[in-house]
């Protein structure tokens, strides 16, 4: 046989399995169709290689059971919800806001999907930058009796890093129990050693989905995005700071780093332990119970209604997203976004052009410099779809933005770790808080009106004279965006 012969016959082998493959992607996931099209151009144009790459980056975890819950606690959630739904369907709670009232609905949702109980007990401390968060943070952790609970993406080998595990590493030396979660790829530059003396002195530090083999982990794309901050099941911070010194406006590069992130007290700090314990157990395989020691009764710490909502690929259902396109479609007056990555779903985007035209006033504010180059055109070419509708949109420009806030009409703001993109809605494990009162989203407002201060207006007739090297990336990035 002739090399030539040999040669076609193992281009029609590998046209043959690329198209099996192929039919797999499209048959056996149950997917957006933007994705399935966006994984069939990768298998279209690496064939065999491409379902490598599909097999690490492009699994979907929702067929799968990955957390397991006891069955009496299970049960115990079970009831609380019915309970819930029922005082929501028959209108029986008196609200501490009269405006939270109007977003029943949007409650009903979070709670029915998402398993986000609301409560109305809480006190909220807003943050604006790492500085006044840390501050904040090291001086509860100093006065921690019993437990310290922390989750990260991203946690750095750097000054910040130093610091927060010398202060976790004396807390368990005192007897506290601490527990610190990490994601690996987010942490990617971080030395296992780096928790050695926290290990040594008692606490315990679990990774989450990491690598069984060397340079191969099959659950590579889907990263616990998660900052969450619990010190003995009283005092909860949750937003969008990581542990580095980049986000206390310490690296050149960046300049000031522009994030949002908010201190809890009450009911809802009960839902952050939740969540944490959940993750906690399905990285480490200890089997924490939800005791009372974790979760201690909620004093009346506030008046502020909130309900701490998660999502991941694990669900079925992207429970952060609709709770943002839940929120815009309730808007009368305002919709006032600051994210870092704005790569929206049709969904999500069609509600925003939707409030646009209905006449709400839209702004988004977007960084005006990038971390993540092809992030950072795509959000370009959807912020094209926007400008002509009426869509405001802002570069920030003293330093990086990286809040992740949407307030509507003034009444209800959500703050947290999921950005509005694709990435955030389907492949991440993320949480947000979501606040019911005024008192709360004109605080948020008022921030985000300090960050116009500081921004440039993008408009339409500047995007349409943007250089053709600038149209030529966000053409090629808009293809590749559900995959970012």
């Amino acid at each position: 046989m002739s090399l030539s012969s040999i040669a076609q016959h193992l281009n029609s082998v590998v046209i043959v399995i690329n198209l099996v493959l192929a039919i797999s992607v499209i048959f056996l996931e149950r997917r957006n169709v933007g994705v399935t099209w966006a994984w069939l151009m990768v298998l279209l144009f690496l064939p065999i290689v491409g379902f490598v790459v599909y097999l690490v980056f492009g699994q979907n975890l929702s067929r799968f059971k990955i957390y397991k819950v006891r069955k009496e606690s299970e049960e115990r959630i079970e009831r609380l919800i019915k309970r819930q739904r029922e005082q929501f369907k028959h209108h029986r709670l008196a609200y501490n806001d009269p405006a939270a009232g109007e977003f029943d609905d949007l409650i009903y949702m979070n709670l029915s999907s998402a398993m986000s109980l609301y409560s109305q007990d809480n006190s909220v401390e807003i943050f604006k930058d790492g500085p006044s968060k840390f501050k904040s943070l090291f001086e509860d952790l100093e006065k921690a009796t019993r437990h310290i609970h922390l989750v990260y993406y991203i946690v750095n080998d750097d000054g910040v890093g130093r610091k927060l595990l010398e202060c976790l590493t004396r807390k368990a030396a005192e007897g506290v129990e601490v527990r610190f979660l990490y994601d690996p790829i987010g942490s990617h530059r971080l030395s296992t050693r780096f928790f050695d003396p926290l290990t040594r002195a008692g606490g315990k530090v679990a990774a989450f989905f990491p690598s069984r083999i060397p340079y191969l982990n099959f659950r590579v794309n889907y990263r616990n995005h998660r900052k969450l901050a619990i010190v003995d099941g009283e005092i909860g911070y949750i937003g969008g700071i990581n542990v580095g010194d980049e986000y206390m406006g310490l690296v050149e590069r960046f300049g000031y780093w522009r994030d949002t992130h908010l201190k809890l007290k009450g009911s809802a700090v009960r839902q952050m332990q939740a969540r944490f314990l959940m993750d906690w157990n399905l990285a480490s395989g200890e089997g924490l119970e939800d005791s009372e020691s974790y979760f201690p009764p909620a004093g009346n710490e506030g008046t502020v209604g909130a309900q701490i909502v998660a999502s991941g690929p694990d669900q079925a259902l992207e429970q952060i997203r609709n709770m943002y396109i839940k929120m815009i479609h309730h808007a009368k007056e305002s919709v006032w976004i600051e994210t870092p990555y704005f790569i929206p779903d049709e969904s999500l985007l069609n509600a925003i052009q939707m409030a646009a035209l209905s006449g709400v006033d839209v702004r988004i504010i977007i960084p005006g410099i990038p971390d993540h180059q092809m992030v950072y055109w795509a959000t370009h070419s959807y912020m094209g779809d926007l400008l002509p509708l009426g869509v405001k949109c802002y570069l920030y420009r003293n330093g990086f933005l990286h809040a992740k806030t949407l307030i509507v009409d003034g009444k209800i703001a959500t703050v947290g770790t999921a950005n509005f993109d694709i990435r955030s809605f389907k492949l991440n494990f993320e949480v947000n808080a979501i606040l019911y009162d005024r008192g709360e989203a004109e605080k948020l407002r008022a921030i985000f009106e300090e960050d116009l201060k500081h921004s440039e207006e993008w408009t339409y007739e500047a995007y349409l004279n943007r250089p053709r090297s600038h149209k030529f990336r966000e053409s090629v990035t808009r293809l590749l965006s559900p995959i970012l």
